[in-house]
């Protein structure tokens, strides 16, 4: 193995993803290994960790397979050689645009969720500040918000 490719336990530890989730994405076609040792070991290079960071990126915006599939296409083709074609490049801008709308939309929607979790822990702290017959600095150092 050489200096430039990486085994599968490396990317895990890298991208904090799972050894099976990486597989997973191998199989559903959104990476691919770069290489395989003579063992028959998946090899990545940097540029596979990298495109397992934008996988586990948009992986908590709600993206399916098939749209990270499609998105990642996308740049890929835009990456590899930029479309001389003026109306393919605007084309796939316009499928990223579509993406980059959907990621802000749910990141929207995330930071709701979290406002409404936060207002619960206070919610929680406050009827434990009031309940009857304990102290305020026993329930502090035994209840984390």
């Amino acid at each position: 193995m050489d200096d430039d490719h990486m085994q599968i336990g490396e990317v895990a530890a890298r991208t904090e993803l799972s050894l099976r989730t990486i597989r997973h994405y191998e199989e559903a076609g959104l990476v691919i290994p770069s290489a395989r040792s003579q063992g028959g070991f998946r090899l990545y290079t940097e540029t596979d960790v990298q495109r397992l960071m934008v996988i586990r990126r948009m992986k908590p915006l709600g993206f399916t397979l098939d749209e990270m599939r499609d998105l990642l296409d996308v740049t890929d083709r835009l990456d590899a050689a930029p479309p001389t074609d003026s109306t393919e490049r605007a084309a796939l801008l316009e499928r990223m645009g579509v993406y980059e709308q959907a990621a802000a939309r749910k990141i929207e929607e995330l930071r709701t969720q979290l406002t409404r979790a936060e207002d619960f822990a206070a919610t929680l702290r406050t009827r434990l500040g009031h309940a009857p017959g304990e102290g305020a600095s026993a329930r502090t150092d035994t209840v984390r918000p």
